[in-house]
């Protein structure tokens, strides 16, 4: 059971990060007409949720971009139909009600995103990774400074809940399934608010949940034990991972994984398991890596790293891959390395080049 504890080119103008800011300077009346007749921004007033609305279009369709694009549809909507909120709900719960419609029309038909281990079976050492494939095939990562809370024990309690494999998971299920699973377990919503949220009864969300928790239990994902905290050990181990990557020590490195470790590197679809394979393709195809720099990040809910391989000009490195790292029991258990950087490090702000 998931729980809080556990758990482009050619966008269309409203995708351009655009705030609801730049969108109008309305106002409004804080609180209802007898209120002290304060004023806050229609835009202010708005803004505060996007974070964790993003959240929840992250989690609902599995790609950073795709979420933000639904939030800003969400804002814009919102916006432009304030003056017909009556108030018999809270702002947050109309907000997401908006932002489930969007969800659900953009889920509707669409492809399921997956990881490289959902797909197929690993791949030997020497395997070449083959055609790529599109950027709708896969989960994606996401920064957690855009779906986490800011405060440190609520960000703590919350973060298992955007680790990858979840995320996949959460592929699986039916969208109203998927939302009603969220809105459930992950945002702790009582099955009243989510049955008036999307206009049925609460027998049918304790049903959709039912449906849900065994979809999740039989993709196994709901075996896995959560993520741990991000202690300090956690922290020496992940340092250690940048040490011998950037000296390409290989011994040290393999000495890090799991015995079950995967490696995988999405837009490709193979990816290997334990440390042998992991080893022998990073001295084979993977040998151009040698002398990379790693930049620290955070992304679903661990630490990450931007790499940067030697520049073929002799003049710095440029952007190759964002390693995002999946820890358990003290070693690493998986490493994702998402090598569309033009689209990802901008969304990281990682920068495209490394000067010497």
């Amino acid at each position: 059971m998931v729980t809080a504890s556990a758990e482009r080119q050619n966008r269309p103008p409203t995708a351009q990060g655009m705030t609801m800011s730049t969108t109008s300077a309305r106002t409004l009346s804080a609180g209802s007409a007898g209120s002290a007749g304060a004023s806050l921004s229609v835009d202010a007033e708005l803004e505060t949720y996007r974070r964790e609305l993003t959240g929840y279009c992250y989690r609902f369709l599995g790609s950073a971009f795709e979420a933000e694009d639904a939030v800003q549809e969400t804002m814009v909507r919102a916006w432009k139909s304030y003056d017909r909120f009556e108030g018999r709900s809270s702002l947050r719960s109309w907000l997401y009600r908006i932002a489930t419609n969007v969800c659900l029309t953009m889920a509707d038909g669409s492809r399921r995103r997956a990881r490289p281990m959902d797909l197929s079976s690993p791949a030997p050492a020497g395997a070449e990774p083959g055609p790529p494939l599109p950027e709708t095939a896969w989960v994606e990562p996401m920064p957690d400074s855009r779906t986490l809370p800011a405060d440190p024990a609520e960000r703590a309690e919350t973060r298992d809940s955007v680790r990858l494999a979840l995320i996949a998971a959460l592929q699986h299920l039916p969208p109203k399934q998927r939302a009603v699973l969220i809105l459930r377990e992950v945002l702790s919503w009582r099955a009243a608010g989510v049955a008036e949220l999307l206009g049925t009864t609460v027998a049918s969300v304790n049903s959709a949940l039912q449906r849900a928790r065994a979809t999740l239990a039989a993709a196994g994902v709901t075996d896995e034990p959560p993520s741990e905290p991000l202690t300090e050990e956690h922290r020496s181990l992940l340092t250690r991972y940048l040490r011998a990557f950037e000296a390409y020590d290989m011994d040290a490195l393999t000495s890090l994984l799991r015995e079950d470790a995967t490696l995988s590197m999405p837009p490709y679809g193979l990816w290997f398991r334990g440390p042998g394979d992991i080893r022998a393709w990073m001295l084979g195809p993977g040998a151009e890596c040698e002398g990379s720099r790693l930049i620290p990040t955070e992304a679903n809910g661990s630490l990450g790293f931007g790499q940067y391989r030697r520049a073929a000009d002799g003049e710095g490195h440029t952007a190759w891959g964002l390693h995002v790292l999946d820890v358990r029991g003290g070693k690493i258990a998986g490493i994702c390395v998402f090598l569309d950087t033009a689209r990802l490090f901008p969304l990281f702000g990682l920068p495209p080049r490394l000067t010497p």
